[in-house]
């Protein structure tokens, strides 16, 4: 059920619509069909937010749940026309570091750190505050549905592993409104780049902005790959496509897509 975007006014002036629903199973897949059946309704930075997800999606199929009221999911519709497909894997990119900016934002003086694992969860002192999910609307790759969960005032004893966190977790407040505002905010300015740079990441510094926040860089990975391969080796960089270039035996091997864990 539809109900006012009042409480989200940050992020209202940033999204030409934002759509706000009381509970739903999964933003992502109301926001793939609801685009699909009427695109003008959804132009660049159209948003469906809701705090009660009851079946979300993540990676390589993952259900994504949350008690009510303790986790923001959003999903958002950017329009990528002309980019270049070797350049569209950078959009799940993107939307990780757009996230962890805004997530940092939040965390400001609180000695907490966010970082990003490649390719797109958000870290909080190295757990999972975050994750994000990308779907190309059926029949076209120039638009795309990004959805976010975003762990915000789910306890302890709420935390689905252990491996995860929120921001009430580690004693922080989390502005929803703001956090939303930020993430749209950014979104938009570094896909705006890449499309300006004709889909050159480097030289719209999209590369090193995702570098930049990159906790994966120099560490010991273990890459779970779709094929049920298992990687094990050092992630040395990000190559111009997006892929993470992970170092095995001497031989370097480019991953495309990839359930990455840090060896401590």
């Amino acid at each position: 059920m539809p109900i006012p975007a009042e409480g989200y006014p940050l992020a209202a002036a940033v999204s030409p619509r934002l759509q706000v629903v009381e509970t739903t199973d999964s933003t992502n897949a109301d926001a793939v069909a609801a685009a699909s059946a009427a695109p003008e309704g959804w132009p660049h930075l159209a948003a469906l937010v809701t705090t009660d997800q009851r079946a979300g999606r993540g990676r390589m199929g993952r259900m994504w749940t949350a008690p009510p009221g303790t986790a923001l999911a959003v999903s958002v519709l950017v329009r990528v026309e002309g980019l270049p497909a070797a350049s569209r894997g950078w959009i799940p990119l993107i939307a990780g570091a757009a996230m962890t900016r805004a997530v940092a934002a939040q965390l400001k003086g609180t000695g907490n750190t966010a970082q990003l694992k490649w390719p797109n969860d958000v870290l909080v002192d190295g757990a999972k505050i975050c994750g994000i999910l990308a779907e190309a609307l059926p029949g076209t790759m120039d638009a795309v549905v990004v959805g976010a969960g975003v762990n915000t005032h789910m306890t302890r004893a709420d935390l689905p592993v252990s491996t995860a966190t929120s921001f009430a977790a580690v004693g922080a407040e989390c502005d929803d409104d703001r956090l939303l505002a930020d993430f749209l905010r950014a979104l938009d300015e570094q896909l705006s780049a890449l499309m300006a740079a004709g889909g050159d990441a480097s030289a719209a510094n999209v590369r090193g902005e995702v570098e930049s926040l990159c906790a994966t860089l120099g560490r010991d990975v273990v890459v779970s790959l779709p094929d049920d391969r298992a990687l094990h080796g050092r992630a040395q960089r990000i190559d111009p496509e997006g892929r993470l270039v992970v170092v095995v035996d001497g031989v370097e091997t480019s991953v495309a897509a990839g359930d990455v864990q840090h060896v401590r």
